[in-house]
């Protein structure tokens, strides 16, 4: 469903000193937003965050991770583009708002550098007595950091919250070449995905 991009940069013109205006230091307030979960740090599997390597951590994203790599995880999935980060806190904010359908989550190095990401989207359902269904989107580890199983506790970090929120099932797609790996995970196949693409 997704494929690898290249990143490009545009080279812009030089400037001088007198170009330059000092950003405005965050302020308390602002940096505990920035700081703010998207959802209960409490719907984190202790069991998955045992199993991570030593100093590695689970948590829900931040709207700060803009500036930890989180985007450049995904770029190991997909397409991103040119976010802003004007762009990304209004799209944080408006999940932020939905913080009881948007479950996003990161796994960190002990530096704090994102390494690893996946979400969980929360589907409310009028079937199976106005049911949840869980849909697991975007599981990313940076290259470096394959092989360590982090592809794998951030599945189950995901599925251990999307049973905490009450979802009755759980489904992602996948490729072919992936099947066996979310077969490990504890799925299984259930169907044939379709897509239209706009």
């Amino acid at each position: 469903m997704s494929s690898a991009a290249a990143v490009t940069t545009a080279a812009s013109p030089l400037k001088t000193t007198a170009d330059f205006t000092p950003a405005p230091s965050p302020t308390p307030s602002s940096m505990a937003v920035d700081e703010k979960p998207l959802f209960s740090p409490t719907l984190i599997s202790p069991d998955v965050a045992a199993a991570l390597p030593e100093d590695y951590t689970v948590r829900p994203i931040r709207r700060s991770d803009y500036h930890n790599g989180y985007l450049d995880v995904l770029r190991v999935l997909t397409t991103v583009g040119d976010v802003s980060v004007e762009q990304w806190n209004q799209r944080y904010d408006w999940m932020s708002a939905r913080n009881d359908e948007y479950y996003l989550l990161v796994i960190c190095d002990g530096t704090g550098r994102i390494v690893g990401t996946g979400s969980l989207i929360v589907e409310r359902k009028f079937i199976h007595s106005l049911g949840l269904v869980g849909h697991i989107e975007d599981i990313a580890v940076e290259k470096g950091q394959q092989g360590k199983k982090l592809g794998l506790r951030i599945i189950q970090a995901l599925d251990y919250v999307a049973e905490k929120v009450g979802c009755y099932k759980t489904i992602l797609d996948c490729s072919e070449a992936n099947e066996g790996f979310y077969v490990k995970c504890g799925f299984k196949r259930a169907g044939l995905e379709m897509a239209h693409y706009y």
